[in-house]
């Protein structure tokens, strides 16, 4: 016994043995095309291609576990079925109830018994990458063909949600970028709360004020609901005086201070100082959309960041008032950081402006950026590695976090080049 998504994947993928098909009345079968999976209502598959002896038919195909859905499902009442050209079952328990011009084949006994088994372990399997243990198998050229698939899937994913930007943005590019790379200065705990206060501040008025690093301060750190505070040292409080005054003058309204998050994250990474980092950036790349689509070197694009850095306030302290101890410390902009945002921002942005602008210069080149940085560090990398999977550059590493976020850790094996590849490698029997 199995279930129609199950049964669905088969046909889809063609995992089973193609040779000596029949239908329920004897007749030679050979599947030219399965079709296109159709996840709406209606037929499973449509416009396939089958031929059943010397006939060639094109049409919809429908899969059940029994034969007897066709009628449970209702579906001899349905116009969308009339142009069934096969009913795919995986038991036939009611023979020659369908009309005679719906041919019907019996997939089980053509589905090797070691296809399901894999499946089921795969299914059942509570590692976060099921098939960990079987990665070796891989064929190499399946392997790098799928990641660079799954990098495209990657980006084209956040392009659906970025589009909605661009649109709100009335197709301006250097806005959206403003908006993605304030939101990658969140990084992940503070992405939301950062991306809120870039939407607070028009880029005209930064553009105003963009040689003023203490008025960009006053204005982010303003909006950012941290100037609300009764302060006792001197620079917070002409921040806030500075931010009282613009924000009269622009109209502006600051954000809820407890939006943003400090549990948990190294003092390094606090929104105060990425804020106060992002100002730097500001003020000097303000025309910074023209610098990335103009730059397609790496090092090129990595110099745009390795002068940014907080203010002198910020070099003792992580937050307003609370000065440290220890001696002095830069906060600028770190080597891995950096290469954040250019993987996360500058590449996907650089390619989706080629994509939309039909420019395969910048599609290649957003790529090159990736392939030419270290791959990332985290705990699905690590991982990764362990199961003897080592990402050689940061593209790769993209790839096999979307590979593990929307494939292994929702057990969607049947829709991956990597389970199928691993599911074909059935004995002959």
């Amino acid at each position: 016994m199995t279930d129609e998504y199950f049964m669905q994947s088969l046909w889809q993928y063609s995992l089973y043995r193609p040779e000596a098909l029949r239908t329920t009345l004897g007749e030679p079968l050979t599947i030219i095309n399965p079709g296109i999976r159709n996840r709406h209502s209606g037929p499973d598959f449509e416009e396939a291609r089958i031929r059943i002896g010397n006939t060639m038919l094109v049409g919809h195909v429908e899969l059940h576990i029994r034969s007897s859905d066709w009628f449970a499902h209702g579906h001899q009442r349905d116009k969308a079925y009339e142009r069934i050209i096969l009913h795919v079952v995986w038991e036939d328990d009611a023979p020659g109830s369908l009309p005679a011009s719906i041919p019907v084949l019996v997939l089980a006994p053509h589905v090797p018994a070691a296809i399901i088994t894999r499946y089921r372990f795969l299914h059942e399997s509570l590692s976060g990458i099921p098939c960990g243990h079987m990665l070796g198998n891989v064929n190499n050229l399946v392997k790098k063909a799928w990641l660079t698939r799954l990098l495209a899937e990657r980006w084209e994913s956040r392009f659906r949600a970025w589009d909605t930007l661009l649109q709100q943005t009335n197709g301006d590019w250097r806005m959206l970028l403003y908006w993605r790379m304030a939101e990658n200065f969140g990084f992940r705990t503070n992405a939301a709360p950062f991306l809120r206060l870039a939407q607070s501040i028009p880029l005209v008025i930064l553009g105003r004020h963009h040689d003023q690093l203490f008025q960009l301060e006053a204005l982010l750190f303003g909006q950012a609901g941290f100037l609300s505070a009764e302060f006792n040292e001197e620079y917070p409080f002409r921040l806030r005086q500075e931010y009282e005054y613009l924000r009269r003058k622009y109209r502006l309204e600051p954000m809820p201070v407890h939006l943003w998050k400090f549990m948990r994250l190294r003092p390094a990474n606090f929104p105060t100082i990425r804020i106060a980092q992002f100002a730097a950036l500001v003020h000097q790349s303000f025309h910074l959309f023209q610098q990335i689509v103009a730059y397609s070197d790496l090092k090129e694009l990595t110099a745009l960041f390795e002068g940014v850095s907080a203010s002198e306030y910020w070099d003792r302290h992580f937050r307003f008032g609370d000065q440290e101890q220890q001696k002095p410390r830069s906060r600028s902009l770190g080597g891995d950081s950096i290469a954040n945002i250019i993987t996360n921002t500058v590449a996907p942005v650089r390619f989706m402006y080629g994509a939309q602008h039909e420019s395969d210069d910048y599609v290649a080149q957003s790529i090159a950026l990736l392939e030419g940085l270290e791959p990332e560090r985290n705990a699905v990398i690590s991982e990764w590695e362990q199961r003897g999977w080592k990402p050689d550059n940061a593209a790769e590493s993209q790839a096999l976090l979307e590979l593990y976020h929307h494939y292994c850790s929702r057990k969607q094996c049947l829709n991956c080049s990597v389970g199928q590849s691993l599911l074909r490698l059935w004995p002959d029997k």
